[in-house]
């Protein structure tokens, strides 16, 4: 995520980067249209679409400054004034500019239809198409922007099929066409594939998760100069969910003082590595040690018990006859289901009974999502003040929620809400844009990570550092869920964070190599807090 300043600059366009961004408020398209009104009403007609059409301009030259020849493709409503504007401004500072209105001329709005002709007055080429003789440099998206509600017709489909055959790089205004402002997802299968996407007045959730991140290429940011905090007659315009920043990933708790010992860090115990898979339990036991924990036990769920792990001697290792101790388990933080296999069904009761604090994954997912009893056990745990994370990926989700990973897709900042409101939990969807979801707080959106994250081991790597960091933190009040909601924030985006930095360009990260990027940031960059 990168941020314009308020009032569109001339170029070069400030950069903040993705992994430095501040916590940013995402929007939904009903407050985004409940400010642009707002906006509207308080500016004389046509201002706020002529200074979002300079944005547009002074933003695309900086994006693309040898782009000599522009092609501007608008739609029939708001975001197609904005690019109308645009081409003006473009034209005006001597540039070759041809725009296409994909609309009926006859039927535009009023605001609309001016800037079609302050286009036209600018110099700008109205054409049919994009000019095949001579290629444009670079385009502009100004079809739908956050009108897109169902799959395009008519003259708009004509227009996303001209975009898509374009060879030149995309630029779209407020979202790619054909890509839902809210969840993310797509309408029909033309959708543009942006090289970046300014968003207008505020930020909408669907270009940081789901096909999102796939389709809106760079994300920028201009407010206009529009306040989203405080727009409705001085009231908060409350967020569908915060986009993560540095400033999430490291927790006031994870400072620590010259006269600390390792009991004041706590104890965390991974739980799993059934027979065949004791790779999974190892990595998240790695992981837990390394984010800190205080002490760190590997519980083996095979008969006999685990020996001694010689990458890291530090680590106790036990069979499960450990989790008799129900005192100790009651006094960890559990980390439960890595490798866990069919057996992790046996041990997940007593976990389930005694643990203070407990990170669900993988296979004690699947074991829930199948036992009614188990599922029962984890709705008591909030009301015997104890805690739960739990860290789905979205075919798991979709066996929690008893839908298709299609559903859960579809909308993945739903699917979040919906986990954590089922089992009162905080639930970390798992993929592209990960969604974090805490009853009784604004769901977060993480903006780190990526494909390289798609390799065996990584989700092991997550749920351990998240329980190692959990361990950690101070004991809070039974009702209190933002000390979990704070845990599961600052491991995705360390998680995310360090992939990105280690292994760019890479293929895939590798699991065991993952951890120790993830100890490297945490010593460099925590210490700049």
């Amino acid at each position: 995520m990168q941020t314009a300043p308020s009032k569109a600059p001339r170029h070069p366009v400030q950069v903040i980067p993705v992994t430095r961004n501040p916590t940013l408020p995402l929007h939904g398209v009903a407050a985004t249209r409940d400010v642009e009104a707002v906006a509207l009403a308080s500016e004389p007609d046509g201002a706020l679409m002529r200074r979002a059409g300079l944005a547009v301009a002074n933003w695309a030259r900086a994006m693309k400054p040898h782009a000599r020849r522009w092609w501007v493709a608008s739609g029939p409503g708001g975001n197609g004034g904005d690019g109308s504007y645009a081409a003006s401004h473009l034209a005006r500072a001597g540039l070759d500019v041809s725009l296409t209105v994909y609309a009926d001329p006859d039927r535009l709005p009023r605001s609309t239809a001016m800037a079609v002709e302050d286009a036209k007055r600018a110099g700008v080429s109205i054409v049919p198409g994009p000019l095949r003789a001579k290629p444009p440099d670079a385009v502009i998206d100004a079809l739908l922007g956050i009108g897109t509600t169902r799959a395009p017709c008519g003259l708009l489909v004509e227009g996303l099929r001209a975009l898509a055959g374009s060879n030149a790089p995309c630029l779209s205004i407020d979202l790619p066409s054909g890509l839902d402002p809210d969840s993310g997802r797509t309408h029909g299968d033309l959708v543009v594939s942006a090289y970046a996407t300014l968003s207008l007045l505020t930020l909408k959730p669907g270009l940081l998760t789901g096909a999102g991140r796939r389709y809106a290429g760079q994300v920028w940011l201009d407010s206009l100069g529009w306040d989203v905090h405080r727009t409705l007659d001085g009231r908060d315009l409350k967020p569908k969910a915060h986009l993560l920043g540095f400033a999430d990933a490291w927790p006031p708790w994870t400072r620590r003082t010259h006269e600390q010992h390792k009991g004041h860090f706590g104890d965390a115990v991974v739980i799993g590595g059934a027979k065949g898979m004791p790779g999974a339990a190892r990595l998240a036991a790695h992981a837990a040690l390394a984010a800190g924990a205080g002490r760190t036990l590997l519980v083996s769920l095979e008969s006999i018990a685990l020996g001694g792990d010689p990458l890291r001697p530090e680590l106790m290792c036990s069979g499960p006859e450990r989790l008799n101790d129900t005192s100790w388990l009651a006094r960890a933080t559990a980390i439960c289901g890595c490798g866990g296999g069919q057996m992790i069904a046996q041990a997940l009761p007593k976990v389930l009974a005694q643990a203070h604090r407990v990170v669900l994954d993988a296979d004690a997912l699947n074991a829930l999502s199948g036992d009614a009893g188990l599922q029962a056990m984890l709705e008591r745990r909030t009301g015997a003040g104890q805690q739960t994370i739990m860290t789905p990926h979205p075919l798991e989700a979709a066996r929690l929620l008893g839908r298709t990973v299609a559903d859960v897709q579809a909308d993945r900042l739903q699917a979040a809400l919906d986990l954590s409101t089922r089992w009162q939990c905080t639930a970390v969807l798992k993929g592209s844009g990960t969604v974090i979801s805490t009853p009784g707080l604004t769901p977060a959106i993480n903006p780190t990570g990526g494909p390289v994250l798609s390799s065996g081991g990584t989700g092991d790597v997550l749920a351990g550092w998240m329980g190692g960091l959990w361990a950690q933190a101070p004991a809070s009040a039974p009702a209190d869920p933002r000390t979990a909601h704070e845990v599961a924030c600052a491991s995705v985006w360390q998680h995310g964070h360090a992939a990105q930095l280690a292994f760019d360009g890479m293929p895939a990260a590798r699991a065991l190599d993952l951890i120790e990027s993830m100890r490297s940031v945490g010593r460099h960059e925590g210490s700049q807090r």
